[in-house]
């Protein structure tokens, strides 16, 4: 199994508040609207920062974590002519994307639940 892992930071002017509502409730739906979302990945997850008062200040505004059965599945998606056309144009409505991070990898699995 693939995964990315995608670090982002909200771009200049925008609240963490309007990142996080643009990020799910237009630019998710925009992904999910793809056919390539739905036949590709295999799990989609993005965490948002809490409050932890003892710990420094959150280096993102989100982390996206999206698995793939292969490298050639991950490729159909982000080089498809949906994801480059709709999806890709709409990043920077909301994302800095000068401080865009991004990891393609394989997990290894320390401790699985029990």
């Amino acid at each position: 199994m693939i995964k990315m892992i995608i670090t982002l930071n909200r771009r200049k002017g925008m609240t963490h508040e309007e990142f996080t509502d643009y990020q799910r409730n237009v630019h998710r739906p925009l992904l999910m609207s793809i056919p390539e979302a739905k036949q590709y990945i295999r799990r989609f997850v993005v965490s948002y920062p809490v409050p932890a008062p003892r710990y420094p200040e959150p280096a993102y505004d989100s982390v996206v974590e999206a698995w793939f059965d292969s490298m050639a599945d991950l490729e159909a998606l982000f080089f498809s002519e949906n994801f480059l056309k709709i999806v890709d144009p709409d990043h920077e409505n909301f994302i800095d994307l000068s401080t865009f991070g991004r990891i393609i990898c394989e997990e290894d699995v320390v401790i699985d639940g029990e």
